[in-house]
């Protein structure tokens, strides 16, 4: 007679099959891993994780990140064995599934909710898009930063708003990953206590066993983080899996890291190639061997054994909805109470602003000498953040430089001790700080970080996830050009800003002076599901005299005229950004001298440009001008499609060089002179071609 498997065994091999089949039947995918941790997954979810999935965006649930997001049939078999229902971009739950087993039976098909790796927005229940190794993990520092932040900001004598804890898994290639490093530097230093990382150390990567490249004594490098270190020998000991848990839970003064034994493929001896447990399908013959070693029908595909559902709705399920319903209780009696909290929350969870955000906003006057617009953003900065109290951020060790310190009373340092304070100090860490801001953002915090725009470099993979996840990310660039003279071709940014605009979906904005940053200000805070990038000068930007050009609330709509030839009947069209729209009107105002009627355009958003409609976008710049400058001291290339085959480009074709900014900007042309030039060329230009 056969021994019946226990309903915890049961669940397991359902979770272990699911991704059998559905990698099989994909024809693609990581099946091992999700084989191995299948019961790590198993015992946080059923005994520990605080998750109602009947409500996947409860404010206070428990957060779970596959950082190893190639094994997304692990997260994947979970939403659906425990129900997790839908929810759409209007925070409505649709009483859906949010993955189906046609869902799982398409891994990593078109239109499935299961890609390849978890995305969010995507599928209900997944918290962060993960992939890319070590974002995972970063980005749940953010969520941690940010829990502790909520619980300061909103809990009060009775009401225990936020309390919710962070689990992260990973792997090895997180390990590897110095974003990773970065990110549990700054976790232990700010003793998160309600951040635990559960480490699958399988010793296995694609190209072989982890001794090829990687020796660390991870635990060792983890407790001179300032973590605490717990060991569980074998992946499928669900009890002392249990245990790690729960000392991670009475540990309050600092970050926990599980490192669990696993085995790649574990319950598949048959298999001995471990770069193909790893990264490809078992096969067929594989997969049968493995059902039969699990006791499982060897021909069965896709099989959820009845009970198992009932199980998970009565564990997980039966708690989150308990601690939910509780939750929500208390919101009601809070309303009561504490109204203004209770609207800030509210007003948080569907990314909706606080009245009056911007009645401080200032209006500048005109000046020749004009601010930096890093100085003048520091300015509208404040104007806004008292008004906005869920506005946080800080920079990766340079705020002094970016202007980005809150400096209003109460904002604050946000510290190990004073989780509450609104000025982040992320340390020389741009990678992490990226990832962070993330987790933040999908805390629904409204989180910004700054650094120099060269230092962008540093932060790519984020900033792509942050504009791939829709998330609302603020990012503050300053130093932005050759303009940052004698700190030399290491420091001035050539091809970043080129960078950032060829990234979907991120609003990258340049303004010219002094106004127009409050503009863009005004644009970028009134962002929901786009994430943003200020790229500003250090060097004094003229203030434009806005009574004789036109108003800066041009920026909304990513280029505008600024200055007109008579009757609107332009000779040439010169087109700049940030401190070259100045060197625009230079030449505007010397060609005006000599009688050649021409037009100046700011363009300091190319992306909000082009959402503009199509007659907007040519009254700006008329298709039958073909005589058009650009003038932008980064990468020209790009530009072509707002000047034409034929346009005159003046930008920077090689990197820059170490000397005071007047030299520079007679070195590489950016002087009225050459406007003049240029503009003139193409009027021959164009009179010859007709």
């Amino acid at each position: 007679m056969a021994i019946q498997p226990s309903i915890d065994t049961l669940c397991i091999n359902t979770i272990r099959t699911l991704s059998m089949d559905a990698v099989q039947q994909a024809d693609s995918g990581h099946p091992g891993t999700p084989m191995a941790l299948a019961p790590v997954v198993y015992t946080l979810w059923q005994r520990f994780l605080r998750f109602d999935p009947e409500d996947p965006i409860w404010p206070n649930r428990d957060r779970f990140v596959l950082s190893n997001g190639h094994a997304s049939m692990l997260l994947y078999a979970m939403l659906h064995l425990t129900g997790v229902k839908a929810v759409n971009d209007d925070y409505e739950r649709l009483g859906e599934l949010s993955v189906t087993l046609d869902d799982i039976k398409h891994f990593r098909q078109l239109d499935s909710k299961c890609p390849g790796h978890p995305e969010y927005r995507l599928t209900s229940g997944v918290e962060t898009t993960t992939g890319p190794l070590g974002q995972g993990c970063a980005t749940s520092v953010g969520m941690a930063i940010a829990g502790r932040w909520l619980a300061l900001h909103f809990n009060r004598p009775d009401f225990a708003m936020f309390d919710y804890d962070v689990y992260a898994l990973c792997g090895d290639g997180d390990m590897m990953e110095g974003v990773s490093s970065e990110a549990a530097s700054l976790a232990g230093h700010l003793a998160l206590g309600n951040l635990c990382w559960i480490y699958d150390s399988n010793r296995v990567t694609i190209e072989g066993y982890t001794d090829l490249a990687f020796g660390d004594d991870v635990a060792a490098r983890f407790l001179a983080y300032g973590w605490n270190v717990r060991r569980v020998g074998d992946a499928n000991d669900i009890e002392r899996l249990a245990q790690a848990i729960e000392t991670f839970r009475r540990t309050q003064d600092t970050p926990t890291l599980v490192i669990v034994e696993s085995h790649i493929g574990y319950g598949a001896p048959h298999k001995h190639d471990t770069s193909a447990a790893h990264g490809e399908p078992l096969g067929e013959e594989e997969v049968r061997l493995t059902k039969r070693y699990y006791g499982w029908p060897e021909d069965s595909s896709f099989l959820v054994p009845d009970g198992v559902r009932d199980h998970f709705d009565a564990g997980v399920g039966q708690r989150g909805r308990q601690l939910r319903e509780g939750w929500f209780a208390r919101l009601r009696a809070y309303r009561t109470k504490h109204s203004d909290l209770a609207d800030q929350l509210d007003r948080m969870q569907k990314r909706e602003l606080p009245d009056g955000w911007d009645a401080d906003i200032p209006v500048f006057p005109a000046d020749a000498r004009g601010h930096a617009s890093r100085d003048s953003s520091g300015k509208v900065l404040n104007s806004i953040a008292p008004r906005y109290p869920w506005l946080i951020g800080g920079s990766a060790d340079l705020a002094p430089s970016t202007k980005t310190r809150l400096t209003f009373e109460g904002a604050g340092d946000l510290e190990a001790d004073n989780p509450s304070g609104r000025n982040l100090h992320f340390g020389v860490r741009e990678h992490a700080m990226g990832a962070i801001l993330n987790g933040l953002a999908l805390s629904k915090i409204r989180a910004y970080g700054s650094s120099f725009l060269i230092f962008s470099d540093y932060m790519k993979p984020p900033i792509r996830l942050s504009a791939l996840m829709e998330v609302p990310v603020i990012y503050v660039f300053t130093h932005d050009s050759i303009g940052v003279g004698e700190d030399g071709p290491t420091h001035q940014p050539v091809e970043q800003l080129l960078a950032l605009r060829s990234i979907p979906g991120l609003i990258t904005i340049r303004p010219a002076d002094a106004n127009e940053v409050a503009e863009a200000w005004r644009v970028v805070i009134g962002l929901k599901h786009q994430p943003a990038g200020l790229v500003l000068s250090r060097q004094p930007l003229p203030t434009i005299e806005r009574t004789r050009y036109a108003s800066a609330a041009g920026v909304s709509r990513g280029a505008y005229i600024l200055a007109d030839a008579k009757n609107a009947k332009p000779a040439v069209v010169l087109i700049g950004t940030g401190s070259e729209v100045a060197l625009c009107i230079k030449a505007y105002e010397e060609l005006a001298q000599e009688g050649i009627p021409a037009r100046v355009v700011s363009m300091p958003s190319w992306e909000l440009f082009e959402l503009q409609d199509q007659t907007y976008r040519d009254r700006v710049l008329p298709p039958d001008v073909t005589a058009r400058v650009s003038v932008e001291m980064g990468s020209t290339i790009g530009w072509d499609r707002y000047v034409g085959a034929t346009g005159a480009k003046i930008g920077m074709h090689t990197f820059g060089s170490s000397a005071p900014l007047k030299d520079l900007l007679k070195l590489f042309g950016f002087t009225p002179e050459k406007v003049v030039d240029a503009a003139k060329q193409q009027i021959a230009n164009d009179k010859d071609a007709r």
